[in-house]
Order: C-alpha cells, then sequence, then structure tokens
C-alpha cells in the first residue's frame, strides 16, 4: 500500500499517526513511526489536504471531487461524505470541540458541517478561491485566506463576516492562528504577516512564495515551507514577534506544499513519491529513505521524430526508455533546437536530452516557448515567480540566458509566441503580450480570465487560445476575444493546437480531451481516454493528431479527424 502520485497533504496525530493526501485520489493511514500503512481510501479525484479530529479518532480529507469526507480512525470506514461545495475543497479542519468542520473551497465560499455531513452554514464574502482556513481556540470564530489578497474572520454561529484584513491583493495561500488570537499569514511574496490586535507586521521570510505555515502552540514554534525550497523554524515568543532558529534545504522529493509536526523533535513532509518524508529537526537530519518515484506523466513533447515525457520522478523517457534522472518533478518539455529544455520544482532549467543543467532560478518552472529573434533560436520559460526566462541558442549549441522578463505578478501557468509576439497567462487569470523585438510589455488585462488561467497555445502569427478553470476556451487576435464554453465539467489542465493552427485541444484532470475545430469555431471531438487525469498535451506524429500524457503514467494519441 503506497501512493502513486504525489503527496498533497500530510496530517499526523500525537506520535501515532501520520495520513496522507495523494494526487492519485488516495487517503493513507500510517503508523508514523515506522512508516507502515494502517489504511487506505479514496476520493472520486484529487485528495489535497487532511486532518485529524482532535481526539484522534476521525480523519477529514478536502478533494477537487468537490467533497471532503469523514474517516473514522484507523479502520478508514467512511462516515459522511461533506458535499455541497461547486469547486476542488482546499482544505478541511476540525474545531476545538472536534464537533464541527469547516471547509474552503475554490467556490469562493466556506462550509461548516456536522459530523453527520449536514451543512451548518455557508460563509460568502471572498472574491476569489478560499485556499486556507483555520478556528480560534474558542471554537466559535474561523478565519479564512484567499486568493482575493484578504484574511477575514468569520462568526461561524451567526454566518457574519466580522472582519476584512487587506493584504494588499497579495495572495496568502496559508494561516495559522496561535492560542492568543495572533494570525500568521504566509504570501506569494515570501512574506509572513503578523496580524495582532494592536496591527500588522511582515517579515521577510523566503525568496519564493510561502505553501504552507504550521504552528504547535506547546512548543511556540512555527514553520514555513516556500517554493524557495527552504523551510524555516521560527521561535514565536509570547509577543508573537519571530525568532529564526533553524532553516534546511527540502530534499528534492520533498513537496513544499504540507507538512506536520511529529513526536518531540521531527516534522513529517508530503513527497513527490509513495510515502513520506521525516526530519529531525534537533538533529538537521532528514530521513528519505524507501520512497519510490511515482510513475505521473507532466509532459510530453514529440520532437525529432521522437517522443519525450517526463514526470514527477524526474526522469525523462524518449520512446518509453530513460535517458536522464533529474532528481525531481518536472513540469514542461519544450523541443529548442537540436535538444529539449525541461525545468520544475527545483527552479532548474535542464537540457533533457543528456541531464547536465543550463540554469538556475529562485524558483519553479512551469512552461516554455520558443521563438527566433534576429535570425537566432530563442526560448521563454514561465516561472511561478512571475519571470520569463529567455534563453538564447548559439552558433555552438550553448544556451544561454540572456533576458528576464517580468511577465506577470504571479506564477506563470502558460506563454507561447508567435508572429512578433509572446503571449503569457498567470494563476491570477491576467494575460499580458510582450513584444519579442524588445521584449517591452504591449498590453496586460487583469481581468482576462474569470478563474485561474492554466495555460495557452499560439494557433497563428499574433494569435493564440488560451483556458481557465472558468471552463472557457479563449481566442485571441491581439487585443481582440472570443470566448467559447467547452465540454469540459472539471478545470482544464492543458492545451495545444496543432501545427497549423486548424485545431485546438484541450485536456482536464478528469481524463477528457476535447478537440475544437479553429475555423468552423465548435467541439468537434469529446473523448476520454483514461479516468486518472490529463496532465500535457502536444501535437503528434500524424497530422491533425495529438499525444496526451496523463497521470496514469500513460500516453494516449488522439485524432483530430
Amino acid at each position: 500500500m503506497k501512493h502513486y502520485g504525489p503527496i498533497s497533504g500530510i496530517t499526523a496525530y500525537q506520535d501515532k499517526y501520520v495520513a496522507t493526501a495523494g494526487y492519485d485520489n488516495l487517503v493513507v493511514l500510517w503508523d508514523g513511526s515506522t512508516k507502515t500503512p494502517i489504511h487506505r481510501s479514496y476520493h472520486d479525484h484529487l485528495a489535497n489536504q487532511c486532518a485529524f479530529s482532535p481526539d484522534g479518532k476521525y480523519l477529514v480529507s478536502a478533494s477537487s471531487d468537490y467533497t471532503a469526507r469523514l474517516w473514522e480512525v484507523p479502520t478508514m470506514r467512511l462516515q459522511a461524505v461533506l458535499a455541497g461545495h461547486s469547486d476542488d475543497v482546499e482544505m478541511a479542519a476540525f474545531n476545538s470541540k472536534g464537533d464541527l468542520i469547516a471547509t474552503c473551497s475554490r467556490d469562493r465560499t466556506i462550509k461548516i458541517f456536522g459530523l453527520d455531513g449536514t451543512i451548518k452554514s455557508t460563509l460568502q464574502g471572498h472574491e476569489a478561491d478560499v485556499i486556507s482556513v483555520t478556528w480560534e481556540s474558542n471554537g466559535c470564530y474561523l478565519i479564512s485566506s484567499s486568493d482575493d489578497g484578504t484574511v477575514r474572520r468569520w462568526n461561524t454561529l451567526t454566518g457574519e463576516l466580522i472582519e476584512t484584513i487587506d493584504l494588499s491583493g497579495v495572495e496568502t495561500d496559508t494561516i495559522v492562528i496561535t492560542q492568543s488570537g495572533v494570525i500568521f499569514a504566509g504570501d506569494d511574496e515570501g512574506k509572513i504577516s503578523a496580524i495582532a490586535s494592536t496591527g500588522i507586521s511582515h517579515i521577510p521570510a523566503h525568496n519564493a512564495g510561502i505553501k504552507r505555515l504550521i504552528y504547535n502552540e506547546a512548543k511556540r514554534l512555527l514553520v514555513s515551507l516556500s517554493y524557495d525550497r527552504k523551510l524555516i523554524i521560527w521561535s514565536v515568543s509570547p509577543e508573537a514577534s519571530l525568532t529564526k532558529i533553524c532553516c534546511a534545504d527540502l530534499p528534492s522529493v520533498v513537496w513544499p506544499r504540507s507538512c506536520a509536526f511529529f513526536s518531540d523533535t521531527k516534522l513529517v513532509f508530503g513527497t513527490f513519491g509513495s510515502t513520506f518524508a521525516t526530519y529531525d529537526y534537533s538533529a538537521n537530519v532528514w530521513d528519505v529513505n524507501g520512497i519510490e518515484p511515482d510513475i505521473s506523466l507532466n509532459a510530453v513533447a514529440y520532437a525529432h521524430h521522437q517522443t519525450y515525457t517526463v514526470g514527477d520522478a524526474g526522469i525523462v523517457f524518449r520512446d518509453g526508455q530513460p535517458i536522464a534522472e533529474l532528481g525531481s518533478l518536472c513540469n514542461f518539455l519544450l523541443p529548442f533546437g537540436d535538444t529539449v529544455l525541461t525545468g520544475g520544482q527545483l527552479g532548474i532549467v535542464f537540457n533533457a536530452v543528456n541531464g547536465k543543467t543550463i540554469y538556475q532560478h529562485h524558483s519553479p518552472l512551469n512552461c516554455g516557448a520558443t521563438f527566433v529573434k534576429d535570425g537566432i533560436p530563442h526560448a521563454i520559460i514561465g516561472a511561478y515567480t512571475g519571470e520569463g526566462l529567455v534563453f538564447q541558442q548559439n552558433e555552438h549549441g550553448e544556451i544561454n540566458l540572456v533576458a528576464t522578463i517580468q511577465l506577470h505578478n504571479n506564477a506563470v501557468k502558460g506563454v507561447s509566441a508567435a508572429g512578433e509576439r509572446i503571449f503569457s497567462v498567470c494563476a491570477t487569470g491576467a494575460a499580458a503580450f510582450h513584444g519579442i523585438l524588445d521584449f517591452e510589455c504591449i498590453s496586460r488585462i487583469e481581468n482576462a480570465h474569470d478563474r485561474i488561467a492554466n495555460g495557452c497555445t499560439a494557433i497563428g502569427a499574433n494569435c493564440f487560445a488560451s483556458i481557465s478553470r472558468d471552463l472557457k476556451l479563449r481566442l485571441w487576435n491581439g487585443n481582440q476575444v472570443e470566448i467559447f464554453a467547452t465540454p469540459h465539467k472539471n478545470s482544464i489542465k492543458c492545451i495545444a493546437s496543432s501545427p497549423d493552427g486548424a485545431y485546438i485541444a484541450t485536456g482536464n484532470y478528469t481524463g477528457t480531451v476535447a478537440i475544437f475545430d479553429v475555423a468552423q469555431k465548435t467541439w468537434i471531438r469529446v473523448v476520454r481516454p483514461t479516468a486518472a487525469g490529463i496532465s500535457a498535451i502536444t501535437a503528434g506524429a500524424k497530422p491533425h493528431t495529438f499525444i496526451a500524457s496523463s497521470y496514469d503514467g500513460k500516453l494516449y494519441v488522439i485524432s483530430a479527424e
């Protein structure tokens, strides 16, 4: 019994249990000391986070199947499905009595459930996805953070919004609260904001976005995890000031999305592998033994008459044979000249063919595109911190960084290039056009998409297409945009176009691929080759075919005709 996809969430109960939630839809209960799996349960889609009840009798898990589920510990028998959200449930948390559960969702709401699955109240007011919730110690008030850049306090008895704390629009993925009521919030700029009754102070902490804060009241320790691939342990004074007492680099297999205190001096972490990692912070010792690489594929490319793939394990395959081991999850494959570029969680741009490092960035990398400028091949790589890293290949085949463009102020989710323009989309939903000639911004559309934009592709000179969690396809001709509803019922993950721009293929997290005829402006085909989810899609070897990679580790060829 093990995970076959990345472990997104982890929680611990005393020195006894560890529970993990994975992108393989699995929730696994472990003997924390021996790393022995005890039981497992399933969601219908990605399991994002999990949490034990205060008495350890129950476990709640939050999922992209739009539910949270309550499990009995240690049998993992299902006790209740907490349904009612209309989008991914990002987090679920028990109150201090253990008789209520708060869930937050990308549908911008928070719901309060009883243990029988009854909805007690729905809290509305956030203007973007709600990512994190935590209860105040009295059990009556709830704190939430959102992509709208605010932290809010709610009365769960009345559903009333008590307070809105504006963090200047900076997305805040994670919050914790001390027993005295001080809120610590970690944001996308790497800052920790300490929110007290006396005011707000900001502590520079990381060089990239903070993805998780955890707090232990008994130890008065705060842990921050960041995409700069560091963990920092802070001592929290009675006045809520922070003192850094430990800083460590994360092993490449650790995903800085979740961790939990376990035993006197240990932390447990989600990983990109089969089980969790442990860190003894008193001895500065990591235990990553027994973590097997998972099989998920994250990217596919067809180049030089061969098919390349790479996934969570960071192993590059060419026509199914491994050719390079890069040591960590990679998000994209980009044919470039006579080679292929890749990169991901480590922030390293790799030559995927020989495994050599080309450039080290300070945040993870997401996507890429190529173009020609002044007759010289160029590539642009989009980063989680909003930059576009521009590389040039010289006549000797050497690849060097020649420019850095601030495409967005948040994660670049897609970038493409055609004609005289670079087009990019952002996690905020924004889109931007930059000139290839001078890399200057031509125009920026902040509200280009109603939700997170997940990708884009070129379909002709200065013409592009983009997809979003709003389940829409957008065709861009300059700043003019046409919007089309898609057949997808769940978030669209990826997009690609045929080389002639005649067809667009889109793939989603439930394994559906839909084909769009650009000239006829209509959807012509919908197939579901797998239930495991489509991670990436690219034009195939034959005309008007596409190759889709999946989290099940397989490739699927889909014809547009």
